[in-house]
């Protein structure tokens, strides 16, 4: 273990014993941008250059400013809700066009994508900061 100072004491605590630090709430707009991005692109075909580039920035994030936070990012991962949360964001997703098709009320309307983007986004980014509040309580216990 390295030893580590805390930037507001002057005392020194072992690394492995620093509270694991959580996403910010930024962050997690780019992963609802990212969720909503099959809407935005139906209602904002033009988009998908700006889509590519924060998708690139998400990642870049990821890597190197977000670094620090990778147990976190791995704990998350190894969850079994985290995994069940994305694919249930994306069978949400497909029932929910399946079934407007199927009542004959496809979202054709460029108002229409944007307020499922909405949606989405918002939906994405309430559960996974309730996944990541849920995992630090289980990380904090241990």
């Amino acid at each position: 273990m390295r030893p580590t100072t805390t930037p507001d004491a002057s005392t020194t605590v072992p690394a492995a014993a620093q509270p694991i630090q959580g996403m910010p709430a930024w962050y997690f707009g780019f992963e609802g941008v990212l969720t909503s991005s099959f809407d935005i692109l139906k209602a904002f075909p033009a988009a998908w250059p700006v889509l590519v580039v924060l998708g690139a920035t998400n990642l870049l994030v990821s890597l190197t400013v977000m670094r620090s936070r990778l147990k976190l990012l791995k704990a998350l991962w190894k969850g079994r809700k985290t995994r069940m949360l994305a694919i249930g964001l994306l069978a949400l997703r497909f029932a929910v066009h399946a079934g407007l098709g199927a009542l004959g009320l496809a979202m054709e309307s460029t108002a229409a994508h944007v307020a499922f983007a909405v949606g989405m986004g918002a939906i994405t980014v309430t559960l996974l900061w309730f996944d990541q509040r849920v995992t630090l309580r289980a990380l904090a216990k241990n």
